[in-house]
């Protein structure tokens, strides 16, 4: 049986419509969470900042009797500064402000920064303040 043109055009159209639905980046939601934490930061609401860190991350952060937030007080991060660039492959991305690049995981509840305050170091990977 053989398909009148339309509709193969129909049908093509849709399926071509499906899979770049399918394909569409998230660069928005990486973006928020890392303007989000400097705006945190920024605004001294440390415990806020904290909440936007992946669980593991926030874990490592601390020193010896410190809780996350006093970590991140004594890190002293300058400001973040606007959204320059955003990089997303899978699950990762990668933001990069004006003052820092972060990089961050999605997880069932949403971005969380893994890493923050980080610089690169030519050909080896990034030095980075706050890490899991």
């Amino acid at each position: 049986m053989r398909m009148p043109l339309a509709a193969l055009v129909l049908a093509v159209a849709t399926m071509a419509t499906v899979a770049a639905a399918g394909c569409a980046v998230d660069t928005e939601g990486p973006a928020r969470t890392a303007e989000r934490f400097h705006t945190a930061l920024a605004a001294h609401q440390e415990e806020s900042a904290c909440a936007l860190l992946a669980r593991r991350t926030a874990e490592k952060l601390p020193g010896r009797g410190q809780s996350c937030a006093e970590a991140l007080r004594e890190l002293g991060f300058g400001p973040g500064g606007p959204v320059s660039a955003v990089s997303v492959w899978g699950d990762e991305a990668q933001v990069r402000l004006a003052g820092d690049t972060l990089f961050l995981h999605r997880f069932s509840d949403g971005w969380r920064i893994r890493a923050a305050g980080c610089e690169p170091e030519g050909d080896l990977p990034y030095d980075c303040e706050v890490d899991d």
